[in-house]
Order: structure tokens, then C-alpha cells, then sequence
């Protein structure tokens, strides 16, 4: 029986891998609650010992053992998916998850970075100052919540697809196509080893990781998709000339998102000089490698972000997430309308969007509590 709620979660209602494990463990453990002799075979009206009160006390015996709200709403909703798909199959009479209700999930503001640590955070990154596939160690910081300077101060970030300050990698020109030209056609030919200005040489492989690094920081920030969404890019994905990614986000659901030149000068670095010395066969068209030349995977992107924001010191934030939350919220601040914002991010709820906009309202309130002398 499971297994043809599975083949739902996956064909009919295109589920992520980790929806689809997560809704699956939750279904076994209601099923171990309510038949702990197991499920009965697959026949009409099979389930209808299933009613609303033995879904109430499976939350509660979940909440009585410390799962948090956020836990319990996901059970919920796994629960009322389930019940919908046996009663269209007969399996159930009755939905009895119609009437259930699971806990409010507490709303907490996303960690969001000042626009001055983003410049730092990405200097950083393509300086070789972060370094590459190290483990990382955890340290208390002060939250990174702050309102941007009334004015920005030389060498500050620009908002999520603006154009890089001058001083930094050079954004004046709308970068061709040879790069990834060349990294389709013929992706295990290096082009050379990249080196920062005034630096000595590094050794290929690690002058390799830096570049990736730094193209997949500056495109996280610069378009905020999910960790998920950047590992699963192929070059082909790409299109420099207009400087669009296209991505496949939650339910297969695809989306076309800009990023600004200094991603694309990165990304460009990053297939003409760093993909060639990394990649392997088993790769195939992924757009990022790791140390194996592999397609990267999205626990290695996580260590990678996590040192990069380690190494600013001053900030307690962690996780890809973070330059998601930045970017929508940089985005806000500096004048685009929540819709433009929802499509950015690919969120299906405008709902969710708008928790950014609360975001901002908070940062304005920490500015004015600092500055203004009567607050």
C-alpha cells in the first residue's frame, strides 16, 4: 500500500526526493499507530479503522515526545495527503482528516545579511580567502540583523543582481559565450590556473575549488535558489548573453531567473578555468563538480556556504538559505514589488513571500531603535 502512495507522491503530484521520504516516514508511523500488526491488503474500505480521533492521538503522542510544531504540521499535512489519496481509492469511506488541525507553526524571521558583509562574503570567496572543502567549526556571533546604511559606502553590496562596485571583478561588459561554449563541448580541457591579483600560484585543483566556490556564492545571492536547485543545474541551463538561469524548483515546476554580471563573470571563470581541471565523466552536464568530479551535492554546498559565512566573524548566520533570505529581502529594500519577488524565488503562495516583507519592517525598526534619539 505504501508503495502505491509513493508512485502518487512521485508521478501524480511530482513531490521532491525529500518531501516524498519525509511523507513516507510520517504514513509509516501513523500506520504503525493506528494497525501496529501492520496494514491490511489493498481492498475497499481496508483503512476505515481510521478516524479522526486516532489521527489526533498520533499528533498528540508526537507532541507529548518533544516534535516541534513546525514537526507536527508537516505530519498533518502528510496525514490529510494520505487520506485524500485512500478515499479517491476506495480504500477509505470516509476522509477523516478533513476536520484535523495541527499546532500554528511559529513564524521566526530568517537571518538576512548587511549589504557590507555580502561584499565581504563574496570578496572573499574569489580572493581566496574561505578556505576550500575544510570542515567547519561552530561560532557564537551576534546575529547578522541590521538596516543598510542611508548611504552606501564605497566598495558595499549591491542588491541582489545589481552591477559589482568598481574596484572588484570587472562588470562592464556583457561576458560571450566561449566559456560555455567550450565547457559543453570539450569539458576536460583546462584553460589555465587562475590565480588572485598579486598572489602566487596556486595549485590547479585548488585555484578550481575557489572558482567554483565563488560562482556558486555569487549565484545563490545573486537569483536566491534553493541549494537544491543550483546542484542540480546543467551547463546548458545557462544562457550568459542574457545572464538567466533556468531552474527546476519544487513540484518540477520551471522557472527562468536573471542574476547580474558579476555572477555571470564568475560563472564564466568558472567553466573556462575551473570546471575543465575538476570535471569527470560521471559529472556529465552538471554546471558545478566537486573534488571528485562528480555532480556536487548539496551537503558539500552546504559546508561550502558555511565556512564562506564562518569566515566573516561576525555574523551567527549558516546555510544557502541565508543568501535566499538576503536576496529577497536586499530585493525589497531596495524597491521591487513582492510579486516580481515571489517569481524570483518560485514560491507557489504569496504568503510565504511576504514574511520578507516583515523582514524588512524589522530591520527599519532595529535602524530607527539605534538612531533616532526619542525612540
Amino acid at each position: 500500500m505504501l508503495r502505491e502512495f509513493e508512485r502518487h507522491l512521485r508521478l501524480e503530484r511530482g513531490r521532491s526526493e525529500n518531501t516524498l521520504r519525509a511523507y513516507l516516514r510520517d504514513v509509516a508511523s501513523l500506520a504503525q499507530a493506528v494497525w501496529p500488526e501492520g496494514l491490511p491488503p489493498f481492498r475497499p474500505a481496508a483503512l476505515d479503522r481510521l478516524d479522526l480521533e486516532g489521527l489526533r492521538g498520533w499528533l498528540a503522542a508526537d507532541a507529548q515526545a518533544g516534535a516541534s510544531p513546525a514537526t507536527l504540521a508537516r505530519h498533518a499535512a502528510a496525514a490529510r495527503t494520505f487520506c485524500a489519496w485512500a478515499r479517491r481509492e476506495g480504500l477509505l469511506s470516509v476522509d477523516p482528516s478533513a476536520r484535523l488541525r495541527a499546532p500554528k507553526r511559529q513564524q521566526h524571521l530568517p537571518p538576512v545579511l548587511r549589504q557590507q558583509q555580502v561584499t565581504r562574503l563574496l570578496d572573499g570567496a574569489r580572493t581566496g580567502d574561505v578556505p576550500a572543502d575544510a570542515p567547519s567549526r561552530a561560532r557564537a556571533a551576534d546575529p547578522a540583523v541590521g538596516l543598510p546604511p542611508a548611504g552606501r559606502e564605497p566598495g558595499a553590496a549591491r542588491p541582489a543582481g545589481a552591477a559589482r562596485p568598481a574596484g572588484t571583478a570587472p562588470s562592464n561588459a556583457v561576458p560571450n559565450a566561449a566559456a560555455l561554449k567550450a565547457a559543453q563541448t570539450n569539458p576536460a580541457a583546462p584553460v589555465g590556473t587562475p590565480t588572485p591579483g598579486g598572489a602566487s600560484p596556486e595549485e590547479p585543483r585548488e585555484a578550481a575549488l575557489r572558482l567554483r566556490d565563488a560562482a556558486a556564492l555569487e549565484l545563490l545571492y545573486a537569483s536566491g535558489v534553493r541549494v537544491g536547485e543550483l546542484v542540480g543545474l546543467d551547463v546548458d541551463d545557462l544562457d550568459l548573453h542574457r545572464c538567466t538561469v533556468r531552474v527546476l524548483g519544487k513540484g518540477n515546476k520551471e522557472r527562468v531567473v536573471p542574476f547580474g554580471l558579476p555572477a555571470a563573470n564568475a560563472l564564466q571563470d568558472w567553466l573556462s578555468q575551473g570546471r575543465p581541471v575538476l570535471w569527470a565523466p560521471a559529472a556529465g552536464p552538471a554546471l558545478f563538480t566537486g573534488v571528485r568530479g562528480a555532480r556536487w551535492g548539496s551537503r558539500q554546498a552546504r559546508e561550502t556556504v558555511d565556512r564562506a559565512l564562518e569566515a566573516l566573524g561576525d555574523t551567527s548566520a549558516r546555510g544557502p538559505h541565508t543568501l535566499r533570505h538576503t536576496a529577497a529581502t536586499h530585493l525589497l529594500d531596495g524597491g521591487a514589488d513582492l510579486r516580481s519577488v515571489q517569481e524570483l524565488l518560485g514560491h507557489s503562495s504569496l504568503a510565504t513571500t511576504q514574511l520578507y516583507t516583515h523582514v524588512s519592517v524589522e530591520r527599519l525598526r532595529e535602524g530607527y531603535r539605534r538612531a533616532h534619539p526619542r525612540a
